[in-house]
């Protein structure tokens, strides 16, 4: 019999480090783009939907709306109806009803059935997110599993930065329905790559599983909720009805706009990325602040093509590591012990205020015009700031280390109030 001694053990993990399951990690990628694209593409094809389904634009906004509402209920109740089933299976059902669901967007001339289809479709959202984290982070050692999230989440960086405006520029050439059409194939195919190359896991034990009401009343989760919400209506308000607003300014190429602002959230992330260890709070109060002056900057001059884009480029930038900045402050006031459940709370928290932006947005646009987009959205951008700027004990601490470790040792059973 061979024996081998732990130093030699070591040494041989040292050098040959596990390798990342990148077939497996690239398919949750893509399921991630398919619910961002399956969220927003209405947001791009806005006019000629309007015109195909006989509704005003407001109403195809709302098509936003009832994803977002949908995946907002949804993500709690459903993700824990079903946390005790093989975890594969779901994940495969879920990318089935994206399929169906879009095919049936794809083909409908009816404005209540496509209604219809986006409420159950938000559901599916609901239940992928509250998923895709938790699955990256058991198919890799501990020790990857940054990295591991990090390549899940970037396909929502590619269907900002590619998708959405191939997918614009697609409906603009061939038709709004021809896009549905392809997201519906992609998430088809997408079933069969995740049998074949992500790994099945066993449902949830019951005992494992942490009330969200008693993770809410953490110092802190109160207002980092808030700030996400406020930032999400806003930016959400602008960003449904961008469309409308591009064609006011007299420039024309929506899909061109798309482009600019998903390559800046990219180049965002990616900063945010580098600086948000060290720096959480000065990087995530300049990003608020960018964000408002985006905002006010289109909402001054965006018949310039030079300050359209640019303000587009900055606001893209901007937002696109705000949510990063949130999501590690959020894990920080949580602890790591409740960072699953304080996410899929966020996660609802993040979808009303894709509604609630959604809707804003329509009644702004109906009453005001698509001039008056930007003002709301600067408004509240700023008032996102100042709750942040505010925020200085719990929420988003000058001193991150010393807030995250006595944080990890609260207990949401004596938390104190929130601030």
């Amino acid at each position: 019999m061979t024996t081998t001694c732990p130093a030699e053990s070591a040494a041989a993990v040292a050098h040959h480090p596990p390798k990342m399951p990148l077939p497996g990690l690239l398919a949750l990628a893509a399921a991630a783009f398919t619910d961002v694209m399956t969220d927003l593409l209405p947001a791009g094809s806005l006019p000629q939907m309007s015109r195909d389904l006989h509704v005003p634009q407001a109403r195809i906004g709302l098509l936003v709306s009832a994803f977002a509402v949908a995946s907002a209920l949804a993500a709690i109740p459903v993700t824990a109806a079903l946390r005790g089933l093989p975890r594969r299976p779901v994940l495969a059902a879920v990318l089935a009803g994206f399929a169906i669901l879009n095919a049936v967007t794809a083909v409908s001339s009816s404005y209540p059935l496509t209604f219809a289809a986006r409420l159950l479709a938000g559901i599916m959202g609901g239940t992928l997110w509250s998923m895709l984290a938790g699955y990256a982070a058991r198919m890799v050692p501990a020790s990857n599993r940054g990295r591991a999230t990090a390549i899940v989440l970037a396909g929502i960086t590619a269907a900002l930065s590619l998708g959405l405006p191939a997918g614009t520029a697609l409906a603009e050439v061939a038709g709004w329905r021809v896009s549905f059409a392809s997201l519906s194939a992609t998430a088809l195919l997408l079933v069969a790559w995740v049998r074949w190359t992500v790994p099945a896991f066993p449902g949830e034990a019951r005992s494992s599983r942490t009330p969200p009401r008693r993770v809410a009343s953490l110092p802190g989760i109160r207002t980092i909720l808030a700030v996400t919400l406020v930032l999400l209506t806003g930016h959400q308000a602008m960003y449904t009805y961008i469309a409308p607003f591009v064609t006011r300014a007299g420039f024309g190429h929506t899909s061109l706009v798309l482009l600019v602002f998903g390559a800046a959230t990219a180049g965002g992330i990616a900063v945010t990325g580098i600086l948000a260890d060290r720096h959480l709070r000065p990087v995530l109060l300049a990003a608020l602040a960018l964000v408002a002056t985006a905002m006010f900057a289109l909402g001054w001059c965006a018949r310039i093509p030079a300050v359209l884009l640019l303000a587009v480029a900055l606001w893209g930038g901007a937002f696109g590591g705000a949510p990063t900045l949130l999501q590690t402050a959020l894990t920080d006031a949580s602890g790591p012990g409740h960072a699953d459940m304080a996410t899929s709370i966020q996660t609802t928290v993040y979808n009303v205020g894709i509604a609630a932006g959604s809707v804003a947005g329509g009644v702004i646009l109906q009453r005001a015009g698509a001039g008056a987009l930007p003002w709301s959205a600067s408004l509240l951008g700023t008032a996102a700031l100042v709750a942040v700027a505010a925020a200085r004990r719990h929420a988003f601490p000058a001193d991150r280390t010393r807030a995250g470790l006595a944080n990890s040792r609260a207990s949401p059973r004596h938390a104190e109030r929130s601030e």
